[in-house]
């Protein structure tokens, strides 16, 4: 982790890089060649960012933000954070949004029905889109030309575009802000991280798949958390079994061949916030950008979502509960 501000501000380090708040930050063997080795010998890159203080100061009107983050792609994260903020937003007293950090793979446009929407810009800010008069989205995927165009961008551009959604959208006063995240544990990461140190995370939801082809990724995630003093809230199984429409009977698709990740938060000492079993009407609704939740609300993947959620919930509220018994 000792290189976590110049891969944020730079990207590309050397493989031994000191560090950019090192007493050595420019000047070891190591930074010969680096072409950021003038600007670590200034001193100038240990000076914190200023846009961390402004960013706290925007999202100081959010009253909850949750990461949903996983090591492996292909499980389910968009799927569930779209999910997530859906049923949130049912209770129409609440005030939410979903963010899309997914720089070269936004998803979210097309889950929640916004494929073609655009993002305007006021005197205060980038507008989110809105799903419903209580529900808010921010994704790159509005700033694009069409829904297949390619975003080739190395870190910095990354970082930057995540620290503008953060500092420069209108967000408003929020009860949730929910954060789609890309798979891995690199710079939007980092980035997202970062920017939200000088504001109350309340943590991370770890999306995983019952095969430990998934969960040794997971865990490197797990791990990630732990390292940047990220509270995690629980792990989502998602994909776990699939319930027959018709006899009811379950058949295991992807086969928990270590113990899935009951055996992982067991061993982790982690709580597993529930099972989502498999359910195609599920990938059905997100192609065609509607809440299962609300289209099958009676479905055994839609009751499980929303225990989870209600688990999630209350994690928030006992969250607020302490702080407030420690003031």
């Amino acid at each position: 982790m000792k290189c976590l501000k110049s891969l944020l501000s730079h990207g590309d380090s050397p493989p031994d890089c000191p560090g950019t708040k090192s007493e050595q930050a420019g000047k070891s063997a190591s930074c010969q060649g680096c072409p950021n080795q003038k600007l670590c010998a200034s001193g100038a890159t240990k000076a914190p960012d200023p846009a961390i203080a402004e960013i706290g100061i925007k999202l100081s009107t959010v009253k909850h933000k949750i990461l949903v983050l996983s090591g492996k792609g292909g499980v389910g994260k968009s799927t569930f954070s779209a999910h997530l903020a859906h049923a949130l937003a049912s209770d129409t007293t609440k005030e939410v949004a979903l963010l899309d950090v997914d720089i070269c793979g936004p998803s979210i446009p097309r889950i929640m029905g916004l494929e073609g929407e655009q993002v305007h810009q006021s005197g205060s800010g980038w507008s989110p889109v809105y799903v419903e008069d209580n529900l808010a989205v921010m994704s790159i995927g509005f700033l694009l030309g069409g829904p297949d165009d390619a975003v080739i961008w190395r870190g910095p551009k990354k970082n930057g575009m995540i620290k503008q959604f953060l500092r420069d959208v209108d967000w408003g006063e929020l009860d949730y802000l929910i954060v789609d995240t890309p798979p891995g544990t690199s710079d939007e990461h980092l980035s997202i991280v970062q920017y939200l140190s000088s504001t109350h995370v309340d943590g991370a939801v770890i999306i995983t798949t019952p095969q430990e082809v998934s969960l040794q990724d997971v865990r490197k995630e797990i791990r990630f958390c732990k390292k940047v003093k990220l509270p995690i809230i629980g792990v989502v199984e998602n994909m776990s079994g699939f319930v027959c429409p018709k006899c009811k009977n379950t058949s295991q698709i992807f086969p928990p061949t270590s113990g899935g990740a009951e055996k992982m938060c067991a061993d982790l000492n982690l709580p597993l916030l529930g099972k989502v079993p498999l359910d195609p009407r599920i990938a059905q609704s997100c192609d065609e950008g509607r809440s299962f939740l609300s289209e099958v609300p009676d479905s055994p993947a839609a009751q499980a979502y929303q225990r989870i959620v209600q688990s999630i919930q209350d994690y928030c509220s006992n969250r607020v509960t302490e702080e407030q018994s420690a003031t």
